[in-house]
């Protein structure tokens, strides 16, 4: 057994690609990615983990009194775990940390998508260089209303690190079967939402950051959900993500970001990624990415 666990996480360091279905590392839902808590247990590894803070945008104009450019590089362990001792609870720890830089998120940014596209080199100025980490808790309660099975979900959390600390409460909805009468549909078609408030606090990156925070989300899935448990699952999810802000402008107002956000997942592997192209911007938090690996289905599925 031991041998196996052994095994299996220098695969997930090895192959260094992404997870099915984990919980999001605390920073990146503020630049867009899929915040949904988990609802199975669960232990995922996240690497490749990208976020970019650019302070001006194409033509030199600063986003806020940050006068930084920030390129986090994270790489994160998250675990899940119903409680047995509280039947419907969940608690949800994820750490998660590594090397800020320019890079590669600025290559991927300027002569990547920006050179595809056609668009301005986004200027970069100073940047910062230091070895930044987050850690987050959640416990969350799964319950059914109105017949459904334990999609919906509320709870409390709590985030903090190098780069900002924030508490929070959400409750919402996950892979909710709204067309189940519907042959193909219902069994193919699910709906996401989720509601958040938080509590931010500056950290040593961050120097300064909105008072609270309210975030909206909602997603839509297409995957074969019903045959996960007896085929290999699949699904394409794409969400949007609307956020009173992290930020703060010159004059200490929250600055409202909006993201587009997609996954493709496939048996224990996800790819994801967000961007506020929808804001038609391209400073202050533009985009980010991850791959992750999901540990629990690969020893279930290919070592068990």
């Amino acid at each position: 057994m031991r041998r196996r666990w052994i095994v299996t996480l220098a695969l997930a360091l090895w192959l260094v690609p992404g997870l099915a279905m984990a919980e999001a590392p605390p920073h990146s839902v503020h630049w867009g990615a899929i915040a949904f808590p988990d609802h199975d247990p669960t232990l995922t590894f996240s690497a490749a983990l990208l976020d970019r803070f650019t302070e001006f945008d194409g033509e030199g104009k600063r986003y806020n009194d940050i006068q930084e450019t920030m390129g986090l590089n994270f790489f994160t362990l998250s675990w899940t775990k119903p409680l047995s001792q509280l039947p419907g609870w969940n608690l949800n720890l994820t750490a998660g940390g590594g090397p800020t830089r320019d890079g590669p998120s600025r290559f991927l940014q300027n002569d990547v998508v920006h050179k595809f596209r056609g668009l301005t080199e986004v200027p970069v100025g100073n940047k910062r260089e230091a070895n930044d980490f987050m850690l987050s808790g959640t416990m969350t309660r799964w319950f059914g209303i109105f017949g459904t099975s334990d999609v919906f979900f509320a709870g409390v959390g709590g985030a903090g690190g190098s780069l900002y600390y924030e508490p929070y409460v959400q409750a919402g909805f996950r892979r909710l079967a709204i067309l189940d009468p519907i042959p193909l549909l219902g069994d193919y078609l699910r709906v996401s939402a989720l509601a958040r408030y938080g509590r931010p606090f500056s950290g040593a990156a961050f120097r300064q950051v909105a008072p609270q925070s309210y975030l909206a989300q909602a997603s839509v899935g297409l995957g074969n959900y019903r045959h996960w448990d007896d085929s290999t699952p699949w699904e394409i999810e794409l969400a949007v993500t609307v956020d009173s802000g992290l930020f703060v402008d010159h004059q200490g107002d929250a600055l409202e970001e909006r993201f587009v956000s997609l996954a493709l997942r496939y048996s224990a592997f996800t790819f994801e990624t967000w961007n506020d192209l929808i804001n038609q911007k391209d400073y202050g938090p533009t985009f980010g990415a991850r791959l992750t690996l999901d540990l629990f289905y690969m020893y279930d599925r290919w070592f068990r």
